[in-house]
């Protein structure tokens, strides 16, 4: 019976020592997953600027590009 309790005890040991490494790695993987996200949110608005830039630039193509004026070289060049 004492061979037992002491089974126990052991094994009671193993499974706290694993949990607290589970726990330990969990934490960790919560850390990239919000540094992760936070990338993905930067990239996301990036990326509609950059879709937004390109629809401006289409258009004003398309208008014939009658916004800016475009840099010509004199024809004396």
């Amino acid at each position: 019976m004492s061979n037992r309790g002491t089974v126990s005890a052991e094994h009671l040991f193993r499974l706290e020592e694993k949990l607290a490494h589970q726990e330990h790695t969990i934490g960790e993987l919560d850390g990239v997953i919000y540094r992760q996200q936070r990338q993905l949110d930067e990239l996301t608005a990036r990326y509609r600027q950059l879709e937004a830039l390109v629809e401006r630039m289409v258009r004003r193509s398309e208008d014939g590009g009658g916004g800016e004026p475009q840099q010509e070289r004199p024809p004396h060049y």
